[in-house]
């Protein structure tokens, strides 16, 4: 570690030890020693001497979570029961692994930690980065300003404690009852309590608290706090409950103004307390924190120098070079991203921590900026969100899968089976589906401000210029559902856009207005839709039937690219007749007043074959059978000449994680909090309005407590969401799905989903389920 060049200077000022002292200090304090690393594919550098902590022997040996606090320079174990517990006076480095395996190291920092104590963290990060072979992702993490990933771990949220290590307050499990503190809980998703003085002044009627007397654990509740916050400060106490006192003790829930004896001895009589405060939650105002940049770095001239790539997004994948490291500076949204190339000059990578701090202070950002440093493939979703389209290399043979994180790790690509949509939740989520499309059909296009039946015979075609509404009758459970599809053309009017969705919500509310909406942009069509077509491909021809001058005529030379998706269902869009159309991957059919043509390129499927048969009936004619590369001179001519085309065999997308957002626009800019670490049904809030975006299709779930102008604006809120994305997706297909009309393909992304769920007295449950204990 040598001088400025790891971005150290600083702490020479304030504590007049240079940054070799300090790592020195680190050295000399705790069981770092020379010595020869086991070889290991997996978790350790295959061979060479170097510096190791004793405590490196077992990290990342086995999947799950591993605590270190910085004690007097030295690594300390966390107990696992104290998981999650942080004294605000001291640093730690987190190490979570999965069973790829994969890595993520977190340096956490207390506000009141020591400059040395959070050098020597960073040091140690370092250090445990290098031992694993440069695999983990890296994130810098400061209280109260904790990254998704971070909070994900903990389930039950983190608490904030007083003191530190030079305090004399040490990490134990204790099953004594003499203990005394007061704990309030803030945060409807992103958890936080934090330790306050024992005493009424600490106390206000808009939030909940933990007041815990050892024995008996108590959960008041202000006379204002909503029943979201009260369900998750029960998860809290119950925590604290079987971690920290091994069971042995009682959880009791009280309201303000029915407290106990034992409160009153220790708190005093109870006075007036003030109203609730704004929530202090840091909200994501998306609107205004998407805008990032891209800096290359390099130290060709023996210091850390960055040059722009790119002053915004969304950024071209193919801006990375794997032989270099870069910067995106997402410093509005007070995050920092370094990218290192696999095959990027050894000292830039190991410096990536060095140059993210001195990027920080050179644009005076505050220096309590998250910083994320990722290896090339193991790119979280909060940089690959900056990307248009970001596409990895195929799981199956690339090294993305081997750093997938959290609950990114359980979205594997499903295979589809219709036969088991039922049975397999999660694959109808994948996919999109809720049945097989064997249900009830009914088409209407609009004309003229409203709707006409569309002839059975032609369902499954549709007019790039026209607007139609889809609506989808099946049964579930007994229960007569409903998805009204509103398919919306390339190429269709602003009246008939403001018709097709006046119309949508005029056919959901004639039938209770239980049915699920969703909007669907030509060529975003998700698998449902197609796969009600039976074994037809959605086939979409240009121009438009609902013309003030009637049908638009076909072109003399029409061309229909094909493709099929992974739940077998298949589209044929008509393109423009060029040979810059074709796609190596696909199949074509190409239409000319004298020939028909079916093209079959290299990376084509079968199924895509039959599905061109089907369009070659469709448009009249006996068809010539070309394969690529075979393509007679007749061909090329019909489509103005041989061009360049699209040749490579396609990347594979990424399967996205879901992504589960509460979201208001009550302040009339939409403001959206993410919910940490795997979601569960009991994150939708029903005095909330939430997104669940899956990445191919996002979902508006309105809650039944929520207030009118979300419920009305829900829509709208969807919409401002998906034009604040920094990833530029346009199209996406939106649905409203109401509180308890959830269908299959939404329920799917959730842990056992319980249809009941609303129809009880959450609150009256856990009081019965504590009780029980």
């Amino acid at each position: 570690w040598a001088g400025s060049g790891y971005g150290w200077t600083h702490l020479s000022v304030s504590t007049r030890m240079c940054p070799r002292t300090i790592k020195q200090t680190c050295c000399r304090h705790s069981g770092w020693k020379p010595g020869r690393v086991a070889a290991s594919p997996s978790s350790h550098p295959s061979s060479s001497t170097m510096a190791f902590h004793k405590e490196f022997q077992t990290a990342g040996k086995k999947p799950g979570l591993q605590v270190w606090r910085i004690e007097k320079m030295d690594l300390a174990l966390v107990p696992p029961e104290l998981h999650g517990d942080f004294y605000t006076g001291d640093s730690y480095i987190v190490l979570k692994t999965t069973p790829a395996p994969s890595y993520n190291i977190h340096s956490w920092l207390g506000e009141k930690a020591t400059q040395d104590e959070r050098g020597c963290a960073a040091i140690f990060m370092t250090q445990l980065d290098t031992f694993l072979n440069g695999a983990p992702i890296q994130f810098t993490e400061f209280q109260n300003q904790e990254s998704l990933t971070f909070l994900g771990y903990f389930r039950t949220g983190i608490k904030y404690k007083m003191g530190g290590v030079a305090s004399g307050f040490r990490h134990v499990v204790t099953n004594e009852a003499d203990v005394e503190r007061l704990l309030r809980v803030k945060g409807r998703r992103r958890i936080r309590a934090i330790e306050m003085e024992m005493s009424w002044e600490s106390f206000n009627k808009g939030d909940c608290f933990i007041i815990d007397l050892g024995a008996f654990i108590y959960h008041w509740s202000g006379s204002e706090s909503n029943m979201f916050e009260r369900l998750k400060t029960t998860e809290l106490a119950v925590a604290i409950r079987d971690n920290e006192r091994q069971g042995r003790a009682e959880v009791e829930m009280i309201e303000e103004g029915s407290e106990p004896e034992d409160v009153i001895k220790v708190l005093g009589p109870k006075p007036d307390l003030p109203p609730g405060g704004s929530d202090s939650d840091q909200h994501t105002d998306k609107q205004n924190k998407n805008l990032a940049s891209l800096y290359l770095i390099s130290d060709a001239a023996g210091s850390m120098t960055s040059t722009m790539v790119a002053d915004k997004n969304p950024f071209k994948q193919d801006m990375l070079s794997n032989s270099e490291c870069y910067i995106l500076d997402n410093g509005g949204s007070n995050k920092i991203f370094v990218w290192k190339g696999s095959d990027a000059n050894k000292d830039e990578r190991s410096a990536a921590l060095a140059a993210a701090n001195q990027f920080i202070k050179d644009n005076n950002y505050s220096p309590n900026t998250q910083i994320q440093i990722l290896p090339a493939g193991g790119e979280t979703t909060l940089f690959k969100q900056f990307f248009f389209n970001w596409l990895d290399k195929d799981e199956s043979t690339g090294p993305s899968k081997a750093y997938v994180m959290g609950r990114i790790a359980n979205v594997t690509q499903i295979p589809f089976d219709a036969s088991k949509l039922h049975s397999d939740d999660n694959m109808a989520a994948q996919h999109g589906m809720v049945d097989d499309g064997s249900g009830e059909v009914k088409i209407w296009r609009v004309e003229g401000g409203d709707k006409v039946p569309v002839d059975p015979s032609t369902y499954g075609q549709f007019y790039g210029g026209d607007c139609y509404l889809v609506l989808y009758s099946y049964n579930a459970g007994g229960r007569e559902k409903h998805i009204i599809y509103t398919w919306q053309g390339n190429k269709c009017t602003k009246d008939e856009l403001a018709a097709s969705a006046f119309l949508t919500v005029q056919l959901d509310d004639s039938m209770g207005g239980a049915a699920t909406q969703i909007r669907v942009t030509q060529g975003q069509e998700p698998p449902h839709l197609v796969s009600v077509f039976k074994a037809n491909p959605l086939l979409v021809h240009l121009g438009g039937t609902s013309r003030v001058s009637g049908e638009s005529k076909p072109g003399s030379k029409r061309l229909f690219h094909i493709r099929r998706s992974s739940t077998k269902a298949t589209r044929a869009v008509e393109v423009a007749p060029t040979a810059t159309s074709l796609n190596t991957n696909d199949v074509f059919v190409l239409k000319t007043p004298s020939s028909l043509f079916v093209w079959k390129g290299k990376g084509a499927m079968e199924e895509e074959q039959a599905a061109a048969e089907y369009v070659a009936g469709v448009l009249g004619g006996t068809a010539t059978d070309v394969e690529e590369t075979e393509e007679p001179a007749d061909f090329w001519k019909a489509l103005g000449g041989k061009k360049d085309y699209q040749t490579s065999l396609a990347l594979q997308k990424t399967v996205k994680p879901p992504r589960l957002f509460g979201c208001s626009n009550k302040t009339g800019r939409l403001i959206a909090e993410e919910v940490p670490g795997e979601f569960t049904q009991m994150d939708l809030a029903p005095d909330d309005v939430m997104i669940l975006d899956t990445w191919n299709q996002i979902y508006v779930w309105v809650g039944n407590d929520a207030n009118e102008t979300e419920k009305t604006g829900s829509s709208q809120i969807a919409e401002q969401y998906v034009e604040s994305d920094p990833s530029g997706r346009t199209g996406v297909p939106i649905g409203t799905i109401k509180q308890g009309n959830e269908p299959l393909f939404f329920t799917g992304w959730f842990l056992a989903w319980d249809p009941d769920m609303w129809d009880q007295d959450l609150l009256k449950s856990i009081k019965e389920r504590i009780s029980k204990h």
